[in-house]
């Protein structure tokens, strides 16, 4: 009985020793949050993700805007064909219009022809120009939009607090995981502690 209450007051040590290990890994993961100097040393403790923010940004960034956010992708989805249709048929309704008020003292006949006319050429051209602008606008977007740089600048905006806040929501069930894992592990060692102990 002395050596089983041994064993398990090792374990039971054990176990708090591996759950409070890994809730402070954890924690030291985001804090502190402001560097900490530490006495007598030049060094600071500072946390994993506050000291590597800027890095982490930046590759955060760089994922999103190769693997899935593209600018083309973007304006693809922004302009279809139907938006393209749809403005021709603008365009030509409203040309129609004005050319009909202007011709108000031509005939009908000669009126019905030149419209005919006007709205043919009309709605291939009208065509051409989206597209060209269409092609123009990506060029233009591109040079001017970087959504890495965005990307990085929000995260770097964002927090420190905030942030942490964020990350812990996401990933809560697995941090907690975490520590009921330090808990099984320390408590196997010592019974495994216990043991050895015993047989020595």
């Amino acid at each position: 009985m002395n050596n089983m209450l041994k064993i398990l007051i090792l374990a039971s040590i054990g176990g708090l020793i591996g759950y409070i290990t890994n809730v402070v890994a954890i924690k030291l993961i985001f804090r502190p949050i402001e560097p900490i100097k530490i006495p007598f040393t030049n060094k600071e403790i500072i946390g994993l993700i506050p000291k590597r923010r800027g890095e982490i940004a930046n590759n955060i960034g760089e994922v999103i805007a190769k693997e899935f956010l593209t600018i083309d992708e973007i304006l693809e989805n922004a302009i279809t064909e139907a938006d393209k249709d749809e403005l021709v048929e603008y365009i030509n309704v409203k040309i129609k219009t004005i050319v009909n008020e202007k011709m108000a003292f031509v005939p009908s006949a000669i009126k019905s022809i030149v419209l005919g006319y006007i709205s043919e050429a009309l709605e291939e051209e009208i065509k051409k120009c989206i597209n060209e602008l269409e092609e123009d606008i990506i060029i233009k977007v591109n040079q001017r939009i970087d959504i890495q740089q965005m990307v990085e600048d929000k995260i770097n905006e964002l927090d420190l607090y905030y942030l942490e806040e964020i990350i812990i929501k996401i990933v809560k069930n697995e941090l907690k995981h975490i520590e009921i894992l330090g808990l099984v592990l320390g408590f196997l060692i010592g019974i495994v502690q216990g043991v050895i102990t015993i047989l020595i």
